[in-house]
């Protein structure tokens, strides 16, 4: 079985505050890749940043997921990963981004749990921030496309109820450890 579990959807659904919550319980959690690279970018001036050029920014992500997946891809426990390496294919899709041999070969060699948690668009809990842009329609578009891109690679959705972010981990460690 592999132990590594995916949470995707669009941005402003609740993954990162059950990732943060999974976290206090003690549980191993990959960060964001999205996010690390738009705060390093930010940092530096950069210019991998999904409002200066989009496809920089894709390119820095799968760097930074396949980074993730070495680090946590050995480890004998579960370890909740914020998004994995298709979301940068759902990303690339959503955008209407060259798709890179790269990007493709890194979908079909990274493996990740088949069951995938994906977190619907939920417009009373939707927010922004430094890192989050984008609206809510856009959000919408990009569950969407997550949904493609994951069905695509053959990976099985298991809707995340829309509950408190307690009683979501709750659904999520029920759900793999029934599993």
């Amino acid at each position: 079985m592999n132990n590594l579990i995916v949470f995707t959807g669009g941005p402003g659904a609740g993954k990162t505050s059950v990732i943060e919550h999974l976290i206090e319980l003690g549980y191993h959690c990959a960060p964001e890749a999205g996010r690390k690279v738009i705060q390093q970018q930010v940092a530096i001036d950069g210019d991998a940043l999904p409002w200066r050029d989009k496809v920089a920014f894709r390119d820095e992500m799968v760097r930074e997921e396949k980074n993730n997946h070495d680090t946590y891809g050995s480890h004998h426990t579960f370890v909740f990963f914020d998004r994995c390496i298709i979301d940068s294919y759902g990303y690339s899709k959503l955008e209407s981004l060259p798709v890179s041999d790269v990007l493709l070969s890194a979908c079909h060699q990274l493996h990740y749990a088949k069951q995938i948690f994906i977190f619907p668009p939920w417009e009373a809990i939707f927010a922004n921030d430094k890192e989050r842009k984008q609206d809510f329609t856009e959000a919408m578009r990009t569950y969407e496309e997550m949904v493609k891109a994951y069905h695509q690679f053959g990976y099985e959705l298991i809707e995340v109820p829309k509950q408190s972010v307690e009683q979501r981990v709750k659904f999520i460690l029920s759900f793999i450890q029934e599993g």
